[in-house]
Formats: C-alpha cells, sequence, structure tokens
C-alpha cells in the first residue's frame, strides 16, 4: 500500500470521479437521493483530506442526505453495496454502520457481514469491540463459521489487537484469550485469504504474548499444509528475531554448521533510487543434513542518527554434507510511505538459524 512519487496518492481512490459514482449509483436505487447536496458535502475540503478522512466525510453526508432512519438507510445502502465496484470504496458503508448503528446492534451485525463482502468491514467492527467486546466476539465466533470466507476473514482481521490504520484494541492486547475460538476454528482454513488474517493476527499477539501463542499452537497439525503455513507465518517476526522456540518448531533451533565461503553488498556506495545486491555462498560443514532459515538484516539510518533493524526473509532449505548453496537478492533503496531513507553508512548482516554469520554494508550517498 506505499505511495511513490509516479504513483497516484491513495487517498485519490476518493477523487471526484468516485463522489459521482456514488451519487449517481446511490439515485439509482433511491431515486429520492439529493445527489447534489451529496457532493456537495463530500467535496469539502476534498484537497486537505487524508484517505480515512475522506472515507469518514463520505459515510457523514449519507447520514446527512439520506431519509434518516438507521433501518432506511441500510437498506438503500444494502442494495448500493453491489454497485460501488471498489474493494477499499466500498469501505464506506461499514464506516456509515460504525457512526450511526450502535443503537441497532443485530441489525448493525447483519449489515457489517453483508457489506464485507464487498470490501472490509475490518475497520467498523472494532468500534463495536470496543463498546461491548463479549457480546461483538461472540457474533465473530459464529462469523469464524461463516461459508463466505469474506465473513469469516472479518471474524479474524477485525479482533486483530494491532490492526494497521486503526486503532489498537487495548483489551485484547492485554490480554488474547477471548479471541481463542475464533483462531482455532480458522486454523487450517482452505482459503488463503483468511489464513493470511489468522498468520497476522497471531503474529500480532506474539508481540506481546508469544509465550500465549506457543501454548496455544502446541497441539496444532502441521501435517495439514493449512495449519503448517499459518504457524510459519504468525511466528515470522520471533523467527527473524531468532527466537529458539520458533526455530526449534521448524526443526532450524540448532546451530547453523556452515562455512559461509562469500559474502558481498553491491555497489559499496550508491544514490537514493539504486537498487544493492546482496549475495552469500554458503557450505555445509555437518555430517548430516541440517535445515537452514537464511534471512538478511539492513541497519536503515534513522533522521535523528543512529540506525533500526530491519530483517527480511531470504531462503529456507535444507542442505546435505559438504553441499553448498549460492544465494543473491536485489533490494531496491527508494522511499516509500513506509520508509524514508537518510544518507550514511547502512550494515547490512546474513542470518541463518538466527546467528549473525557474515556482515557488510553499503553508503547511501546525499
Amino acid at each position: 500500500m506505499a505511495e511513490t512519487e509516479s504513483a497516484p496518492l491513495l487517498k485519490e481512490i476518493f477523487n471526484r470521479a468516485r463522489l459521482e459514482h456514488f451519487a449517481r449509483e446511490t439515485t439509482t436505487v433511491y431515486p429520492a437521493f439529493d445527489g447534489e447536496r451529496f457532493l456537495a458535502l463530500t467535496s469539502q475540503n476534498l484537497n486537505a483530506l487524508s484517505i480515512m478522512q475522506r472515507l469518514r466525510q463520505i459515510a457523514l453526508a449519507y447520514h446527512a442526505v439520506l431519509p434518516g432512519g438507521f433501518e432506511k438507510n441500510i437498506e438503500i445502502l444494502w442494495a448500493l453495496a453491489p454497485r460501488i465496484g471498489h474493494g477499499f470504496a466500498s469501505i464506506t458503508l461499514p464506516e456509515y454502520v460504525a457512526l450511526h448503528g450502535k443503537d441497532h446492534f443485530d441489525l448493525s451485525m447483519q449489515a457489517l457481514a453483508y457489506f464485507t463482502r464487498f470490501g472490509s468491514s475490518e475497520f467498523a467492527i472494532r468500534h463495536f469491540l470496543q463498546d461491548d467486546l463479549a457480546r461483538t466476539l461472540k457474533v465473530m465466533e459464529v462469523w469464524s463459521l461463516d461459508d463466505n470466507e469474506h465473513v469469516r476473514r472479518l471474524a479474524s482481521e477485525g479482533c486483530r489487537p494491532r490492526l494497521p490504520w486503526s486503532f489498537q484494541l487495548k483489551a485484547l492486547i492485554a490480554d488474547p484469550s477471548p479471541v481463542a475460538t475464533i483462531l482455532e476454528n480458522l486454523k487450517s482454513d482452505p482459503s488463503l485469504y483468511v489464513r493470511k488474517s489468522v498468520a497476522n493476527h497471531l503474529n500480532d499477539i506474539t508481540k506481546d504474548h508469544p509465550a500465549w501463542v506457543f501454548e496455544k499452537i502446541a497441539d496444532w497439525d502441521q501435517e495439514d499444509a493449512h495449519t503448517a503455513w499459518i504457524m510459519k507465518q504468525a511466528l515470522r517476526t520471533l523467527i527473524k528475531k531468532g527466537d529458539t522456540r520458533a526455530l526449534h518448531l521448524f526443526g532450524a533451533g540448532h546451530k547453523p554448521d556452515v562455512a559461509v565461503e562469500a559474502f558481498s553488498v553491491t555497489p559499496s556506495s550508491l544514490k537514493l533510487g539504486g537498487a544493492v545486491k546482496i549475495a552469500a555462498s554458503l557450505r555445509s560443514t555437518a555430517t548430516g543434513p541440517q535445515k537452514l532459515l537464511i534471512d538478511y538484516a539492513v541497519h536503515y539510518v534513522k533522521k535523528a542518527g543512529g540506525t533500526s533493524k530491519k530483517v527480511f526473509k531470504w531462503k529456507e532449505l535444507t542442505l546435505a554434507p559438504g553441499a553448498s548453496a549460492e544465494l543473491s537478492i536485489s533490494r531496491a533503496i527508494r522511499d516509500f510511505t513506509t520508509r524514508v531513507h537518510y544518507a550514511g553508512n547502512h550494515p547490512v548482516e546474513l542470518i541463518v538459524n538466527g546467528e549473525v554469520l557474515a556482515e557488510g554494508a553499503f553508503e547511501l550517498l546525499e
């Protein structure tokens, strides 16, 4: 979801053309809709608003322009949902529910489960979780068994303790146990869309309660490919940190018996917009086959000085005695919304089974 200079800003999802589309399609399902007033309200100060502010402004405009009763408005928006034609733009409808549906809990839950099929209700459901955690999670447990993958994903994604682009659920950061049933129900889900959410949810929890996660997945069947995928992705942050419990779980908890015959970072210096090539040559010195989880880390220079370490997955392999492996990867050095680069020396590390085995660096020039 990163923005670059050459790509349009994400907030342009809600540009004038999109607003006109909303007005036109709403008029189709509700002929009495005042499209001109809607456009006037949604266009106010548009250029200065972020993507989430634009989304909320649209939801507020619907409340101002539609008849006024929540039940009637949901009926109209229900008919509108399949006509929007854009996943993120459709999040406007759950946002309306979050803003105006708290006194209509059952209808709001039905609406969020329906609207999520066209975009996602993951942000909206969090308002209900914050107001009444137990009641909302009870509904989400039912969603975790739904036939529709979008609804099942909402059951996991909506109650992630640290969902990006939304506020944190402090109660679930303090104690993740209320979501255990949901995660258990989805541990071998056939949908990759759902499995990614479950893995991300568990990865969130490992940042505060790693022992809780290990306890929950201890009896999960790694012979099930879907479950094994979730487990590995869920523990990715711990694996990158060299956590011995996570490494042992995947057969890579042993000290790597390898010789690093070469490790290079080229070029040694470059300007922003270029790329560095990281290459390594490893040879096994073990007497038997060994599983190796190979990562690399870049220590990015911070604005205030010093560096911040970021670990990247590289390769997972099993190396026979005396066998060698040649690896190389190219990494672009350019600014994103999530990372701004600063000039200076950037150390690079080769990490195998959680241990740093070689080091290099590149210099980012002004």
